[in-house]
């Protein structure tokens, strides 16, 4: 019997894809990663990815997770080997709303979590442009951030438990509910992030938070960065750490904003060097109460702190959200991120994250020095400026694979000069196994190498990714 044969008694040889019909995997959704895999498996249940792996095991295959296949940095790619689809496994188990939790499958679209806790008044708050697509699978394997990190933490922090399939296709039941469970290892932690190296994981205890009263969103121009880390500071003083999401865009931004929106509008009368979009949020109905103007007192409050930095000159000019339709016009200029830096080519990626009070300071001393290299580079930032992840692109002048090495290092010095790190919440995939060899301590990867070799000794689950080889191994 072939791995195929194998596999198809399995799963039902519906469920094993080979050929023409794993075009939908060959490619990532920016087409920057492409796959030619041995077959695609659709496994419906945790008991079908125990099997896949344990025959997979003993045919020493490859496998390679896949959830929504929203990746930046090419971790769910394969040449030869298996991808493990986990749109099937798509079951929100349960919901509970006395304890905020829903128990959950790994190929559940963030999206469809979102809207059916919404209808119980309760939030899922993981916010990422890949929202309708992209699955729970993929936003634990990541440690996905997003938006509203600043309030909610990343993906990490909305989980309180997992099931995970071994290589050898054991089951591990790491599925509590409890927000205290001090019993050892935290091995719930180890595999969130791992992007797939170290086993697949099939199901997730998911944190829910209760739905905002109110939201209280703005778009504004400062005059520095520093002075919207003030007024970052100012907010949360004010509101009592209510400010959800912090988010910059530069003039490079809005400028392309415009290039690749054609009915998108300027934020402003005119252009300006940092905007900000801001959404503060009510969380009791005393604060989410409307009154007699239409506003309700968190805006009042926004409104309020802006005025006093408008009179000091940090804030050049602003516009408030009205209402539902306003709010989501804000929004629409960020969430148009992924077209606005992807659509350019030669494209160098960075996904950084520095202390909030050494972003100004990297901009600062990073432009002379990638325009040293490359005296026509041109540079948009956009950023989550909330918790210091900072997406900074380079368009080189060429696509000479040597020059955008030479940016990326040259980032990277700066970033690291400045205490940050060079992967914030993208994943390290194969895009930036480089940067993980001349960066990442090197104790930190013997023992990442250590751990994955415990787990997985014959190396079949996702190779090649995070981790980079040993130069002696």
């Amino acid at each position: 019997m072939t791995i195929l044969d194998a596999l198809a008694a399995a799963i039902g040889r519906d469920y094993v894809l080979t050929g023409d019909a794993t075009a939908k995997w060959q490619s990532d959704w920016l087409s920057h990663y492409s796959s030619s895999p041995m077959a695609v498996l659709r496994p419906a249940s945790t008991e079908d990815v125990s099997r896949i792996l344990k025959i997979a095991n003993e045919h020493r295959v490859p496998v390679v997770p896949v959830a929504g296949n929203t990746g930046l940095a090419g971790a769910a790619t394969t040449t030869g080997g298996l991808m493990l689809s986990l749109d099937r496994m798509n079951t929100i188990r349960d919901i509970r709303p006395a304890a905020r939790i829903a128990v959950v499958e790994a190929g559940v679209v963030l999206d469809q979590l979102r809207d059916a806790v919404a209808e119980r008044g309760l939030l899922f708050p993981l916010k990422i442009a890949s929202g309708g697509s992209a699955m729970i699978g993929g936003a634990l394997s990541t440690n996905a951030g997003g938006s509203n990190v600043l309030r909610y933490g990343s993906t990490r922090a909305l989980c309180l438990g997992v099931e995970v399939v071994l290589p050898d296709g054991r089951v591990m039941d790491l599925m509590a509910e409890l927000h205290k469970d001090n019993t050892g290892f935290d091995l719930r932690d180890l595999f969130i992030g791992a992007e797939g190296t170290l086993g697949v994981i099939t199901a997730a205890v998911i944190k829910l938070q209760k739905m905002p009263t109110a939201y209280a969103t703005a778009m504004i121009a400062m005059r520095s960065l520093p002075d919207a880390l003030r007024l970052l500071r100012r907010l949360q003083d004010e509101t009592g750490n209510a400010v959800e999401a912090f988010e910059y865009m530069d003039a490079a931004y809005m400028e392309r904003y415009l290039e690749v929106t054609p009915d998108g509008t300027p934020p402003f009368d005119r252009p300006h060097d940092v905007n900000i979009l801001v959404e503060v949020v009510a969380s009791s109905e005393q604060e989410g109460q409307v009154g007699p103007d239409g506003s309700v007192p968190v805006q009042r409050k926004l409104e309020s702190v802006l005025a006093e930095m408008f009179d000091d000159g940090a804030v050049l000019d602003a516009t408030i959200a009205q209402s539902q339709t306003q709010r989501r016009a804000l929004w629409s200029r960020r969430e148009a991120a992924a077209a606005i830096a992807h659509g350019l080519k030669p494209f160098v990626d960075t996904d950084i994250c520095l202390p909030l009070d050494a972003v100004a300071e990297f901009f600062d001393r990073i432009a002379p020095l990638v325009s040293a290299l490359d005296h026509g580079v041109r540079t948009i930032s956009v950023s989550h400026l909330g918790d210091g992840n900072v997406h900074y692109s380079l368009y080189p002048t060429s696509d000479d694979p040597e020059l955008a090495d030479k940016l990326t290092e040259t980032t990277e010095d700066v970033v690291l000069s400045l205490g940050g790190s060079f992967s914030a919440e993208h994943g390290i995939g194969v895009s930036k196994l480089n940067s993980m060899k001349r960066r990442k301590d090197p104790v930190a990867l013997d023992v990442m190498r250590k751990i994955k070799a415990s787990l997985d000794p014959l190396g079949i689950m996702n190779p090649g990714k995070v981790i980079p080889r040993a130069e002696n191994p």
